[in-house]
């Protein structure tokens, strides 16, 4: 690896301000954090990057996604198509 052209890599904490929710993982982002940090459970302190959705929060990953059949698509494409027949 060249030196001086890579970003730092380091622990950040990202903390899901929707659920109230944090992690620990290590990212590139610790270097453009301005100022903000955390204490974490093992005492010591990270940098805390903001996301506004997270597996937490997610609607996919909770399990409140829904899939919305907008102005009858279904019946719209059988009726100009046809339905197939069952095989």
């Amino acid at each position: 690896m060249r030196k001086g052209i890579h970003p730092d890599y380091g622990p950040v904490v990202f903390r899901d301000r929707a659920a109230g929710h944090a992690f620990l993982t290590r990212s590139t982002l610790v270097s453009r954090v301005s100022g903000k940090t955390i204490e974490w459970t093992d005492g010591r302190t990270y940098p805390v990057v903001d996301v506004e959705i997270s597996n937490v929060s997610h609607p996919f990953y909770t399990g409140t996604a829904r899939v919305l059949d907008t102005a009858g698509r279904v019946e719209r494409f059988e009726r100009r198509y046809g339905k197939r027949g069952g095989a």
